[in-house]
């Protein structure tokens, strides 16, 4: 009897050991959905492709891409992924974020992953990648407090919603450490929002406005009402800072527009270090982290890029490289809540 059932306990880990299930194979094929947009235009597109293409070196991954020509072509394109039998599939961009739920609910053999996406719940198979924009504003608001040479900075922001909101509260208790850290004197920070993200000419107007009271550090952070601001400053001479990518690649024509040796810095969200993060998990036979993955300095989610044409000091460049550091082993905190983007009480 006792032989018998040592039998069955053998049997059943042998049986156990060799029904593989779909997280212990691990994924061999991924398909990437771009936004309205391609793959090399210096967007969420291209940090998402490049985060694909490293996964694909590393793990052998048999990989694809679609780029969207309008948004009424989301749902197709993603539907052709799972027609034609990947098994991951990545999408980019927050209004591809009901459809990619709705399909990952229909199809869970298949892992979604999606960019600049919030699900508050959803399956297993899917997963949402969010940001912390306050991490990211606080090394640009400490570069702008070390480049200052008049004393005032500013923001010019797009619409309040909290990942603007981060940004904003970030850039200026990045401002607020420097100043206190590097025993600096008196930095003031302007910031508006605007009710706007596409209004360039808005934003180029504030970014005026803020000149005229003394501002040489700009940091635009909004789409294109951003990106209207730090064009016009850097254009009349002031010092800016862009957001999201390295924006010298985008708003910057790399290098061929007129203001592009006045980009300092970009707050930048790793977007290639978060797709490759969660692909190299699938690749592995491990599951996805939940239903929200957080790129994070912890994780070299979030980063500032690098000044290009614009003169920028190394031991300012060493300076905020520090402060990431800090932030990354958790040393360092923003003071910023890191979902609604509010001042946390001290």
């Amino acid at each position: 009897m006792r032989l018998i059932k040592i039998l069955v306990v053998v049997l059943a880990v042998l049986a156990f050991a060799v029904v593989p299930t779909m997280a212990q194979d691990g994924i061999e094929s991924v398909c990437l959905i771009t936004d309205v947009g391609r793959v090399n235009d210096g967007t969420f597109n291209q940090f998402a492709y490049e985060g694909m293409l490293r996964a694909e070196e590393e793990f052998e991954l048999e990989v694809t891409f679609i780029e969207t020509q309008a948004s009424t072509d989301y749902e197709a394109n993603i539907n052709t992924c799972v027609d034609e039998g990947y098994e991951a599939i990545v999408t980019v961009g927050f209004l591809m974020a009901d459809i990619n739920k709705a399909l990952a609910e229909a199809n869970p053999d298949v892992y979604f992953i999606g960019v600049d996406q919030f699900f508050a719940e959803g399956p297993a198979n899917l997963t949402g990648v969010q940001f912390r924009e306050d991490q990211a504003g606080f090394l640009v608001g400490v570069m702008a407090a070390l480049m200052t040479e008049s004393g005032t900075v500013a923001g010019v922001y797009g619409i309040a919603i909290p990942p603007v909101v981060k940004f904003r509260n970030g850039y200026e208790q990045g401002v607020a450490y420097a100043v206190e850290e590097y025993e600096l004197d008196e930095v003031t920070a302007l910031g508006v929002y605007i009710d706007d993200f596409v209004a360039p000419d808005r934003g180029a107007a504030a970014a005026e406005q803020f000149m005229g009271e003394g501002a040489d550090v700009i940091f635009g952070a909004g789409g294109p009402t951003g990106s209207g601001a730090i064009s016009a400053a850097a254009a009349a001479g002031a010092m800016v800072i862009g957001v999201d990518q390295d924006e010298y690649f985008t708003t910057f024509g790399e290098g061929e527009t007129p203001g592009a040796d006045m980009l300092i810095s970009s707050a930048m969200k790793r977007v290639d270090n978060g797709v490759y993060d969660l692909l190299a998990l699938l690749a592995q036979g491990e599951e996805l982290p939940g239903i929200i993955y957080v790129l994070e300095a912890a994780n070299d989610g979030v980063g500032f890029a690098e000044a290009h044409d614009a003169d920028v000091p190394e031991e300012v460049t060493e300076a905020v490289a520090g402060v990431f550091e800090m932030l990354k082993s958790g040393e360092l905190e923003t003071g910023v809540d890191p979902v609604s983007g509010e001042l946390l009480a001290e």
